[in-house]
């Protein structure tokens, strides 16, 4: 199947082609900034150096996505999501999370519709 054409990085004045939305180096300077002053303060507490930990072992128990595997593909974890999320009362327990890649990770908060300052209730 033919892939999408490399695009742009979108960080002002980058000429740089890449398959995102920024390029590498780019990435990690958003995701900082993003880390820093995009996220509530709330939200930084709920995740630190235990949840690394919690998360890292969930990864290396469930190597494969499972939204993935239910399909019958093969893809590796790329994200440890929360069920019920911190916000609404979820914890880091096992049975409240599930590995999950990339794309199955953006398609569930895009369902829930609380990614990019979209509210749920609204």
């Amino acid at each position: 199947m033919p892939r999408k054409p490399r695009r742009p990085c979108s960080f002002p004045g980058c000429p740089k082609l890449t398959d995102r939305r920024f390029c590498e180096e780019h990435e990690k300077q958003e995701n900082h900034r993003y880390e820093r002053y995009g996220r509530d303060s709330a939200v930084r507490r709920r995740y630190g150096r235990v949840w690394e930990r919690i998360r890292d072992r969930y990864a290396a128990e469930h190597p494969f996505c499972e939204e993935c595997y239910k399909k019958g593909l093969l893809r590796s974890v790329e994200e440890v999501h929360h069920k019920l999320p911190l916000a609404e009362g979820g914890t880091h327990d096992e049975s409240n999370l599930v590995s999950l890649c990339k794309s199955c990770h953006a398609r569930i908060h895009a369902e829930r519709g609380d990614r990019w300052n979209k509210k749920r209730h609204e």
